[in-house]
């Protein structure tokens, strides 16, 4: 197969990454990709949004395979774009994409599926707003109901802060989700679809605050690790039976059948299982750390799901090994993230056993080398035989790197090392569910 990966982040380095290891794929391309991704296959200057370039370089490249990595492509009706002039596409349709361009959009497939998920209002004016900030209490939680690239949520105490956060978004016509507190540990589970059949992948856990202690403002993400030696006994099958087929069902019912990566983000709450958000794409850094853990051939794989082929998909197979993987960012992230500063150390890092590196935002300086483009730079990613381990070769490969004022988290899969995350209610948490 010859591929096309569009995106130029984390995710897609590691889908990429993965693709690689698939004897099946003879060739990837990539659009735009960045510095590092450059390093490993060609890339094409396209902009992922664009449908008619990505549809004129898929011609030029004759893709057996386009495979769409970041959402505002999806959103944008990339998808149905390459569909018409008769590609194979990994990538839900822009219809089937709302699940995540719009928060509301997702509460009502929810409700249509019977989905437990938070009690929300959707909310258009600072009174609405308000009412349901008194409605559901502290702490308060307030979504920007359109795509925001993970930082769009508030989750505060601060009922001035919410209620802020809510008129920024009126103020540029846009509209908000206010939800109801989910307590209880969060985990992110992808579930590939063909728009019938769905298969899930292994959960992972992700950390979304800037800082230790899940202190400062949300970000895209600063690290992830998996497998989750403390989930309940049967997590994923639950997942499966009470959330992805219910809404892969409620979606075809609808005339928008959903066929990509749904990616599921849930809390295990005092109240059982809850939905808290859905996306339509790979997680990033949750990909990271999942795809290093990947022994099957994903490039079949994503063949097969788009092309309704999944029940014909034997079972998964995984490495028994950890995965870790922490986010370097630049300076200032994520309000003004600090760009061009040199960014040193990641051949070293990548000559640990057991540590590669995925560049996010990275491009190259008038040197020739690299340099910080965005504000999430790279991941870096550790295996080991345990979680411990793990999270040694992770930091071990983070300290090799410099970029000026750069910045980390130091406890990226702490909590559970020292095994102290606890499920409320839950028993029978004793094994490793992989």
């Amino acid at each position: 197969m010859k591929i096309l990966v569009l995106g130029s982040g984390g995710r897609e380095h590691a889908i990429i990454r993965a693709l690689q290891r698939d004897p099946d794929v003879r060739e990837i391309h990539a659009a735009p990709g960045n510095a590092g991704i450059a390093l490993d296959v060609p890339v094409h200057p396209v902009d992922a949004t664009d449908a008619t370039d990505a549809t004129v370089l898929a011609g030029e490249l004759e893709a057996d395979l386009v495979v769409i990595g970041p959402e505002a492509p999806l959103a944008a009706g990339v998808s149905d774009a390459l569909h018409q002039a008769g590609f194979t596409v990994f990538g839900p349709s822009k219809a089937a994409a709302e699940l995540e361009a719009s928060k509301s959009f997702a509460k009502d497939v929810m409700a249509q599926a019977g989905v437990p998920t938070a009690a929300a209002r959707t909310c258009a004016t600072a009174a609405e707003a308000e009412a349901a900030l008194d409605e559901f209490g502290a702490p308060y939680v307030v979504k920007d109901d359109g795509l925001a690239a993970g930082k769009g949520v508030v989750v505060t105490a601060d009922r001035a802060e919410a209620l802020a956060h809510a008129r920024s978004c009126f103020g540029v016509g846009g509209t908000v989700v206010i939800e109801e507190f989910l307590d209880g540990p969060e985990v992110s589970l992808f579930v590939i679809s063909d728009g019938t059949n769905a298969i899930p992948l292994v959960p992972a856990q992700d950390f979304k605050r800037i800082g230790d202690g899940d202190s400062g403002p949300n970000t895209g993400g600063m690290g992830a690790y998996t497998p989750l030696d403390w989930l309940p006994d049967g997590f994923t099958e639950e997942v499966m039976q009470r959330v992805a087929r219910p809404v892969i069902a409620t979606m075809a019912d609808r005339g928008t059948p959903f066929a990509g990566v749904l990616y599921c983000g849930l809390a295990l709450t005092s109240r059982g299982l809850k939905v808290i958000e859905f996306n339509v794409r790979f997680g990033d850094p949750e990909t990271q750390a999942v795809l290093a853990r990947l022994r099957s051939p994903l490039g079949r794989f994503l063949m097969d799901a788009a092309t309704g082929c999944l029940a014909r998909v034997p079972e998964l197979q995984w490495s028994d090994e950890y995965a870790v993987d922490v986010v370097v960012a630049a300076a200032g992230y994520p309000e003004a993230p600090v760009k061009g500063g040199a960014l040193t150390g990641v051949e070293a890092a990548e000559a640990l056993e057991g540590v590669s590196v995925l560049h996010a935002g990275t491009g190259t300086g008038p040197d020739g080398g690299l340099v910080a483009s965005g504000g999430r730079v790279l991941a870096v990613v550790g295996l080991g035989e345990d979680l411990a381990q793990a999270r040694t070769s992770a930091y071990a490969g983070v300290a090799e790197i410099s970029l000026a004022g750069s910045q980390h988290r130091t406890d990226i899969g702490l909590l559970a090392e020292r095994g102290e995350i606890v499920v409320p209610g839950a028993a029978g948490t004793e094994g490793k569910v992989r």
